[in-house]
């Protein structure tokens, strides 16, 4: 099995890590030539977890994404959501064929308000049994300091899923395999919007005790919303089997909302200090992935129609210029 590796930021990195120390061969495009040169040179990425080092005979390094989808059998995508048909422009709609597709994308597509998988389906015919996703609870910054963590592996065709898994399991690695894809994906988009509010409620000084009442309603939440869009396409015993207590699900959405790692976590403790969004934009020079989300997310639930107070409130905060303390005073009375 031949990975291709699309992406060269933190997560990327730690999944090229991963892998190669799993003893795979990887194909990895990543987008400057200057940072290919570096890399060559110094057997490390300059830019994201520079402590992680990679041996030069495991990775093919290339800027030119048709040449590294070409040599791969199973593609990870971990570029930002927001970026993704940009950079898979250069591919031909038939690039794709029988590919198989890992997803470490937190996000959905904002230009179509669209999970990857539906945009690869309608772009490049990617059948969903050939459709994977790589969860957490997962920072990238732990694995490179190789603090035993753990990987949810998802997917509708669940051997297929196991199989891809063993190559991510390491010493420092545990994986968890699911066939929950649609809820996976969605779970993930959503604890990034709660840990950003998590992090406005930092900026705004309250404690651990209201943060610990924000994340039990926002779990909730989660698991509303996941039922709602998710469970009409599944059976009755697919629905029983699926537990939204599990890592990929609770765990996640404590460690982004915990983590001082969190890049959404920080981006909201900016907010809730007073930054604007522009601001914390710039200050943060990383892609908080809860901003865009907040907005898709508003925009798909006029349709399911979940419960999301907690959510809501923080897209008017981000996207309608809603005074964070005054949001978060309707937080307070929304909080159970």
């Amino acid at each position: 099995m031949q990975f291709g590796m699309i992406g060269s930021g933190s997560w990327a990195t730690a999944l090229s890590k991963i892998l190669t120390d799993n003893g795979n061969t990887i194909n990895w495009w990543v987008r400057s030539v200057d940072t290919i040169a570096y890399m060559e040179k110094r057997r490390h990425n300059p830019h994201y977890l520079s402590s992680a080092y990679f041996n030069p005979s495991q990775i093919y390094l290339s800027n030119r994404i048709e040449e590294v989808v070409e040599k791969s059998d199973v593609l990870i995508i971990a570029v930002p959501s927001a970026f993704v048909e940009d950079v898979l422009a250069p591919l031909s709609p038939e690039a794709l064929k029988d590919k198989k597709i890992i997803s470490a994308i937190k996000g959905i597509l904002p230009s179509a308000n669209q999970l990857l998988n539906e945009y690869l389906y309608n772009q490049f015919q990617v059948a969903l049994n050939n459709y994977f996703a790589v969860l957490g609870p997962c920072h990238a910054e732990e694995v490179a300091a190789e603090k035993l963590s753990y990987l949810t592996l998802s997917g509708i065709d669940e051997t297929a899923a196991g199989v891809i898994a063993t190559h991510f399991k390491t010493e420092y690695l545990n994986t968890v395999v699911n066939h929950d894809v649609m809820g996976v994906q969605y779970a993930s988009v959503l604890k990034n919007i709660y840990a950003l509010g998590a992090g406005i409620a930092h900026g705004l000084e309250y404690g651990d005790n209201f943060l610990s009442v924000y994340i039990a309603n926002s779990s909730h939440e989660m698991t509303d919303f996941l039922k709602k869009v998710v469970w009409d396409n599944e059976s009755e015993e697919e629905q029983k089997s699926i537990n939204y207590s599990a890592s990929a699900y609770l765990g996640d959405l404590l460690v982004t909302c915990y983590s001082l790692y969190s890049r959404n976590r920080t981006f909201g403790n900016m907010i809730g200090k007073g930054y604007s969004v522009k601001s914390a934009q710039l200050e943060l020079n990383m892609i908080a992935e809860g901003y865009n989300a907040s907005k898709c997310i508003h925009k798909t639930n006029e349709i399911i129609k979940a419960h999301l107070p907690v959510a809501t409130v923080i897209y008017e905060i981000l996207w309608e210029h809603l005074p964070a303390a005054a949001g978060f005073k309707t937080i307070e009375k929304l909080l159970l």
